[in-house]
């Protein structure tokens, strides 16, 4: 079938592997340095791939392809996630005390979190803050999210798929406008969050602030990938 499938241009490829994280399917691997598309049934033609990408070497094209398939992406991603709660059960500091218990019970607010459509473009806790701006489902799916991300950090919320709008012209003003030390994104695996990872470097790149800036990508089972 003739559909939208992404193209790799090997010559502009610097084999970061930000395209492969940003794949959510696993279309996408690392052979010899350079990004390939390794199953074309398993690419979507959303193109999350596309903004993760530092040296723009993906780009769409239409041409003859497998349709894309759903199951067997996600008896992969079942397979996978198998694979990896065996593994973190056993390295787990409590697999082998059974009475182990830890305490996830405190809370390390420093403000009520904000959605990004409701927040003052200029606020005190601003001020030399340490920034999360989290999609609104990942601190659902990481278990000690207020110890990992919450604590120390002014934290905004926000969800690319329900709230209408972009983002990026608002958290421009906010990079502007305020010194910002620090930018720490956390998004789900899912495609739609790519969205919010988008409109913040959007920001950045708008507002002209050196801001350092990392993505934290949380699995349904809680694991993490950072870049």
């Amino acid at each position: 079938m003739i559909r939208k499938i992404i193209k790799i241009d090997e010559t502009k490829c610097n084999g970061c592997g930000a395209c492969a994280s940003a794949c959510h399917e696993g279309a996408i691997g690392i052979v010899n340095g350079i990004a390939k598309l390794m199953r074309e049934d398993y690419c979507d033609g959303l193109g999350d791939c596309l903004p993760a990408c530092p040296t723009n070497a993906i780009s769409f094209e239409e041409r003859e392809a497998p349709a894309y398939d759903e199951q067997a992406v996600l008896a992969a991603k079942a397979a996978q996630a198998s694979k990896t709660a065996s593994h973190v059960q056993a390295t787990s500091p409590c697999a082998a005390k059974p009475t182990c218990t830890q305490n996830t019970s405190s809370s390390f607010l420093s403000q009520w979190p904000v959605q990004i459509k409701l927040v003052p473009i200029q606020a005190p806790f601003f001020d030399g803050a340490e920034l999360l701006i989290a999609a609104d489902c990942s601190a659902y799916a990481y278990a000690r999210f207020h110890e990992d991300f919450i604590r120390g950090r002014v934290t905004l919320i926000g969800c690319p798929k329900l709230d209408e709008g972009d983002y990026s012209e608002k958290l421009t003003q906010i990079f502007t406008q305020n010194e910002i030390k620090s930018i720490t994104i956390t998004r789900m695996t899912v495609p739609c969050c790519g969205g919010l990872e988008y409109a913040v470097k959007t920001a950045l790149k708008n507002s002209g602030r050196q801001i350092p800036c990392q993505t934290v990508i949380i699995s349904p089972n809680g694991q993490k990938q950072v870049r």
